[in-house]
């Protein structure tokens, strides 16, 4: 049984077309004839669990929602990316090309994640914070004056665990822990 379906009503984002979506039968918070958010098509949103994306929230591309995730405010989520598990996207967050969003993370404000990152367990990724490129952001990750607790994994296997601080280099994500300072190749 679908729990949703797309409207007729649409809105262009970067040249795609999107739908709104209306919920078809009571779930989770959910009513029968709620509408929600918008999605480019079926497959940005799971049909099955208590996912749901709401407000003027957007989902398109290759972009998946799934599990009882959620995509709340004006938040996007687009290209390959993700977002399942107990996961939150709120705010103005975006959430693209293949980043990964899971279990009860959030990425809210105005945080980008993007490349192949992953924001996971309890983290929270917020303010103007970036994580891009190979990083991974862990469980009990907060942010904090210095930036971002986080654990960070380069393609060639080096860990880095410290405080993300959100720097862009030529290098790739910055991380520093106590008195060391790692780099992780983007």
């Amino acid at each position: 049984m679908k729990k949703y379906e797309l409207t007729t009503e649409t809105k262009e984002v970067f040249g795609r077309t999107l739908h709104r979506i209306r919920a078809l039968i009571d779930y989770a918070d959910i009513k029968a004839g709620e509408l929600g958010g918008w999605i480019k098509k079926e497959d940005n949103l799971a049909q099955e669990g208590d996912a749901w994306v709401y407000d003027d929230a957007s989902v398109f591309g290759d972009a998946q929602v799934f599990g009882n995730a959620q995509v709340s405010d004006d938040a996007w989520v687009c290209d390959n990316a993700q977002v399942f598990g107990n996961a939150r996207v709120f705010g103005n967050a975006r959430v693209f090309d293949n980043a990964w969003v899971c279990d009860c993370a959030c990425v809210f404000g105005d945080a980008h994640v993007s490349g192949r990152a992953w924001v996971s367990g309890d983290a929270q990724v917020f303010g103007n914070a970036q994580v891009y490129g190979y990083a991974f952001v862990r469980t009990f990750a907060t942010k904090s004056p210095e930036g971002i607790m986080c654990r960070s994994n380069a393609p060639e296997g080096n860990l880095a665990r410290g405080i993300f601080t959100g720097s862009q280099s030529p290098e790739g994500v910055s991380c520093r822990s106590n008195t060391k300072k790692f780099q992780t190749s983007i």
